[in-house]
């Protein structure tokens, strides 16, 4: 599998230029804001997002100024909802590093938030970008559709899989979705070539979401033991639900009460875990992830063969064989 490095290599330069145009977007005049946008530029993971919507331009006719402004606008509009995110969670770290809250409290980050969604806003509308604007706000639209959805269900824990696929449509896979349409819309492409690419997103962004449930069991590939934190969490997962539709009432009953009664118990987590691996659960959910996979090479392969193709194949297959 090739590493971050390799697959970046077709857009090498244009990340480059990228970090620049995305720092700019970030500035500010009030010093307070400067700061905490320097700790956030600081903080930056892999650039996936960005990647995504360098390749897709590059694949469909190259990059332009737009595709700058795509790539700005989605990390602006997504930082800000992280931002926010955290404190909805009272989340004190992100990545190993301290969540903007835990430094300057909640009201700051709330602001720091709207800040960064205007800035995403007005970086559109001054470069006429309308299209894009559309895209990347039907996501955030989305994201916020789907977290809403998951905290009413989460209340039931009666998920079918139907109500898990929407939630995770949603919360997860809109926003990689975005990112590959914007891609494409910014290289100049039709509206049935800015969909396949859409549906090319939504796609791997499902079967990323899956392999993240897939950790929480100790997916046979990840790195050590099973966390159990979306059991903690009351997070309904894929193999969760494949398990409980298969269980017995009184299996049903008894795992039900512990993600819901006892989920700050080790040992009672630990037998949720024991029961899922036990069930048909994290085979189904593997199955479910490989066939997204292949679902959304099947849309590259329809596009002419290119560095910038083999990138994104790599990226999804990336997605799916990532240890953490």
């Amino acid at each position: 599998m090739g590493t971050v490095t390799d697959i970046k290599a077709p857009i090498a330069a244009e990340m480059d230029r990228f970090e620049t145009h995305f720092r700019s977007a970030m500035k500010s005049d009030t010093p307070l804001l400067d700061k905490i946008t320097h700790y956030i530029i600081k903080r930056k993971g892999k650039q996936m997002r960005p990647m995504f919507v360098f390749l897709s331009a590059k694949l469909c006719g190259g990059v332009t100024d737009a595709t700058y402004t795509a790539a700005s606008l989605i990390e602006l509009l997504h930082t800000a909802t992280l931002v926010h995110d955290d404190v909805v969670d009272d989340a004190y770290q992100r990545r190993s590093f301290f969540s903007i809250n835990a430094l300057w409290k909640n009201k700051i980050a709330v602001l720091v938030g709207d800040y960064l969604l205007s800035r995403g806003l007005l970086m559109s509308v001054d470069n006429g970008e309308f299209n894009l604007l559309r895209i990347v706000s039907n996501a955030v639209r989305e994201m916020s559709e789907g977290e809403l959805l998951q905290i009413e269900k989460a209340r039931k824990l009666n998920i079918d899989e139907s109500v898990y696929f929407e939630i995770i449509r949603r919360k997860t896979a809109s926003l990689i979705a975005s990112c590959c349409q914007s891609g494409a819309a910014s290289a100049g492409m039709d509206e049935d070539t800015q969909e396949r690419m859409r549906l090319f997103g939504e796609k791997v962004g499902i079967a990323f979401q899956i392999k993240d449930d897939l950790f929480d069991y100790g997916d046979a590939e990840a790195i050590g033991k099973p966390t159990g934190i979306d059991i903690k969490e009351r997070k309904m997962t894929l193999p969760l639900i494949r398990a409980l539709n298969l269980a017995s009432s009184t299996d049903r009953r008894r795992i039900i009460n512990i993600v819901k009664n006892h989920n700050e118990n080790p040992k009672k987590v630990r037998e949720v875990i024991d029961y899922v691996i036990e069930s048909d659960g994290l085979e189904y959910a593997r199955k479910e992830m490989l066939a997204y996979q292949a679902e959304a090479l099947e849309l590259l392969a329809g596009f002419p063969v290119s560095p910038a193709r083999a990138s994104l194949e790599e990226l999804v297959n990336y997605t799916i064989n990532r240890k953490k």
